[in-house]
C-alpha cells in the first residue's frame, strides 16, 4: 500500500502580514488533529513590507526533511503585489498540479493568465476585505488558512476554528477572537477557483 503523499504549502507574503504566522499555525494546527506538520519562515530583509516566505509541511508519517520547499503543491500569495515580481518566484518550481491561492479581488481566470500557469488550479479570495471587516486591520494571513482549507481540506472547518481559538485565546482579547473566527469562517466561504 502507497503512503499518503506529503502536502508542501509555500507562502508568499510581506513583512507584517502574517505569512510566517499562517505557515506555523497550519502546521500545529494538524499536529493537535495526530497528524505531522513542519511550519517555519525563511526572511530576506527583516523589515516590515519586505518581501518573505514561510513553508507548511503536513503528512501522515514523520517529516524528515528540514529545508525550503522548492517545488510546493500549493502556492499562497498573501500580497497580490508579489505576482509582479520576478524576484519573488511565486511560479518557481510550480506545475501544472500545483494550487495557487491568491488574496485579491481578481478572478481566478485573471490570475491563471497573469501567472501564466497551464493547467493549474486558482483559487483567489479577498482575505484582506474580509480581515478588515472582521477585525479592522488588512492582515489577510489568517482568512488565508480559511480559503486554504477549502482549496486542500488537511482539517475541516470545524477543526481549523478550533486550532483559532486555541492559540488566539491564550494570547489575544475575545474580540480579536472572534474576528478571526469571522475572518476564517467568511474566507472559507467565500474561497473562488477556476
Amino acid at each position: 500500500m502507497m503512503a499518503a503523499q506529503m502536502v508542501e504549502i509555500r507562502w508568499h507574503g510581506r513583512g507584517g502580514q502574517g505569512a510566517k504566522t499562517a505557515a506555523m499555525f497550519v502546521a500545529h494546527a494538524v499536529l493537535a488533529k495526530g497528524k505531522f506538520g513542519q511550519g517555519f519562515p525563511e526572511y530576506g530583509p527583516e523589515r516590515r513590507g519586505a518581501p518573505m516566505r514561510g513553508y507548511t509541511r503536513i503528512a501522515e508519517t514523520p517529516i524528515r526533511r528540514h529545508c525550503g520547499i522548492e517545488n510546493p503543491g500549493i502556492v499562497v500569495v498573501l500580497d497580490p503585489t508579489l505576482l509582479d515580481s520576478p524576484a519573488a518566484g511565486v511560479t518557481a518550481g510550480t506545475d501544472k498540479d500545483t494550487i495557487f491561492l491568491v488574496n485579491t479581488s481578481l478572478t481566478p481566470a485573471q490570475i491563471k493568465a497573469k501567472l501564466g500557469v497551464k493547467g493549474a488550479k486558482v483559487y483567489t479570495v479577498d482575505a484582506t476585505k474580509i480581515a478588515l471587516d472582521a477585525f479592522g486591520k488588512p492582515i489577510p494571513n489568517m482568512p488565508m488558512t480559511g480559503a486554504l482549507m477549502a482549496a486542500k481540506p488537511v482539517l475541516t472547518l470545524a477543526e481549523l476554528l478550533s486550532a483559532v481559538k486555541e492559540k488566539f485565546g491564550k494570547k489575544f482579547s475575545q474580540a480579536v477572537v472572534e474576528g478571526n473566527l469571522r475572518a476564517v469562517e467568511q474566507a472559507y466561504n467565500e474561497v473562488v477557483s477556476a
